[in-house]
């Protein structure tokens, strides 16, 4: 085999190399009892297994879970679809890893587990952001 031809064989100094957890952060102004449920639904269906739950309070919950690196676009478009927001660095993150997922030459790195912990914070929407969003008809 050519050196310049792309192998689908692990290569040993990838499998090596440790992927820290992905640390993200996000709001969203569903209930809490409604949303995570859907929320995991979601993220099931895009390859995701959960692997911790905390409620650290009524507004806060941390998620850890597992996916592979090959479903990084399912999962980032999961958490937006489900209406969850993410901070910027956040944002930044991901869009990283869709990068990395869709620009590697290394098929066996598609194939990696990412560790993701996702700090969800439920706001209460105020009164006037409401009237706002009922005036544009987003409510």
């Amino acid at each position: 085999m050519m050196p310049s031809e792309f192998s689908d064989k692990p290569d040993p100094l990838l499998s090596a190399v440790t992927i820290p957890a992905i640390e993200l952060r996000g709001h969203t102004y569903e209930n809490h009892r409604e949303f995570l449920p859907v929320l995991l639904d979601t993220m099931s269906g895009c390859g995701c297994w959960l692997l911790d739950q905390r409620t650290l309070s009524p507004t806060t919950t941390i998620l850890t879970f597992e996916l592979p690196l090959r479903s990084i676009f399912e999962m980032y478009g999961g958490l937006l679809s489900s209406g969850v927001n993410l901070s910027r660095d956040s944002h930044v993150c991901m869009k990283s890893l869709c990068t990395v997922r869709d620009h590697n030459p290394h098929k066996a790195m598609r194939r990696r587990i990412l560790t993701v912990r996702l700090d969800l914070i439920f706001l209460r929407e105020s009164s006037s952001a409401h009237a706002a969003r009922v005036a544009m008809g987003h409510a």
